[in-house]
């Protein structure tokens, strides 16, 4: 068979690409090469719908074995009872685990898409905006934290079926059991989606939402270092609260419908290759040396923090107890779609994102986000911080420079050459 040469190429052009540039898209990391090697196995080619030890189709006698594993290994990184990792995304998790527990029109109450929230969280374009009756709460202007009084006040006037708590542009933690506190007072279900967060909540770092969420979910990347997938978890497996029966008239678990929600509700066929290198991360995890990454992490963040406020960069929030930061670019007088397009023409990779109270559209908007997940991979240290802000800030105020930026980009490509990606790759 001809190779197709086109194809890798480019492979090998993206590998060169994240190998020069500082990546730091709070979404993204780097896995292991043992991740990536796992991913791209011969369990590709087999069909195993249904679960271990439950499949519609024969031959499933190893990746029964292969899925066990990381689901066991999942459950026993959080201490829980009951992981589903055959979500292929965080996406379809949140989806899946909707369609278990709601009805269309239900209503449900999140953070603002547009206050840090995530799209499958009530946005307007998305299926939980379509398919259920979303209602939100903020931040307070002042300070940039949830609102909890106001996410308390809406809970107690709208009667959501769920309150979703989670992010992807917050960087304080979250107090679940003020949460959970009002969604008992209104027979709410709590939904955690720890997406950004989960690799430091897994080591204990910030506060654990097992202890008082119904349901967990997750993507599997980002701050977990694995392959692009999702989760969903439970604390502790419970009778479902809908009367719902199996045919032998006994009450279903939970477990149960989440584990039909996903298939064949949302889902065919898993893909058992992606969660082959799931377990290998779940794997990665369990080690004292993902702890002193995770650590690690965190103190990358407070540190790249530290250095933007001595800059007068406006944090919301006014730092950080996670991985990432979001940062209100109005007062540098640039916008966040130009500061990720100068920023890029560096080789330093970030997003445009919005702000609490934003005066611009989500496509101009007035903020940027920066996360340390992949440059702490790359072996980024406290010390290093203060290079990354300064050649962030360098191109940031002459971002209408041409040979600034190109120089600075030459500085941030000289200096990635310390922190190799993928050495075994040649």
């Amino acid at each position: 068979m001809q190779k197709d040469t086109l194809v890798f190429n480019l492979i090998r052009q993206e590998l060169e690409r994240q190998r020069r540039g500082i990546e730091l898209i709070a979404s993204e990391n780097f896995t292991s090469l043992q991740v990536m090697q796992a991913m791209g196995n011969v369990m590709t080619n087999k069909y195993a719908e249904g679960y271990p030890g439950r499949r519609y189709y024969g031959g499933c006698e190893i990746v029964d074995q292969t899925e066990q594993l990381a689901i066991d290994r999942l459950k026993q990184i959080f201490n829980i009872e009951y992981a589903n990792v055959q979500p292929h995304s965080g996406a379809q998790a949140n989806a899946a685990l909707m369609l278990a527990i709601l009805q269309p029109g239900d209503a449900i109450l999140g953070l603002d898409l547009s206050m840090g929230g995530h799209l499958t969280h009530g946005a307007a374009v998305n299926f939980s905006g379509k398919l259920y009756q979303p209602h939100f709460y903020g931040v307070t202007k002042e300070e940039g934290l949830i609102d909890y009084n106001m996410l308390e006040a809406q809970a107690r006037k709208v009667k959501p079926k769920l309150i979703i708590c989670g992010a992807s542009a917050y960087s304080r933690d979250i107090d679940y059991a003020r949460i959970r506190k009002v969604a008992d007072e209104v027979g709410a279900f709590v939904m955690a989606d720890i997406a950004h967060p989960a690799g430091l909540i897994a080591k204990g770092l910030l506060g654990n939402p097992f202890e008082h969420c119904h349901f967990v979910t997750s993507t599997t990347h980002k701050t977990l270092r694995g392959p692009r997938g999702g989760v969903i978890m439970m604390g502790k497996d419970f009778e479902n609260p809908f009367g719902l029966k199996d045919v032998k008239g006994n009450v279903r678990m939970m477990s149960n419908l989440i584990d039909m929600a996903v298939f064949p509700g949302t889902q065919g066929g898993p893909l058992e290759h992606v969660i082959a290198a799931k377990a290998v991360a779940f794997g990665e995890i369990l080690t004292d040396e993902f702890t002193q990454y995770a650590k690690q992490v965190q103190l990358n963040a407070q540190a790249m923090a530290k250095a933007f406020v001595a800059k007068n960069y406006q944090i919301i929030s006014g730092g950080t107890d996670n991985h990432l930061m979001l940062i209100d670019l109005r007062n540098k007088n640039i916008s966040g779609k130009k500061a990720e397009q100068v920023l890029g023409m560096a080789d330093i990779t970030a997003n445009k994102n919005m702000v609490p109270f934003d005066d611009k559209s989500a496509f101009v908007t007035s903020g940027i986000r920066f996360g340390v997940a992949a440059v702490t991979t790359r072996g980024c240290k406290e010390e290093h911080m203060n290079f990354i802000v300064d050649a962030i800030d360098t191109v940031l105020m002459n971002a209408d420079n041409q040979a600034i930026i190109e120089q600075t980009k030459k500085s941030v490509n000289d200096w990635m050459l310390q922190f190799p990606l993928y050495p075994e790759l040649g």
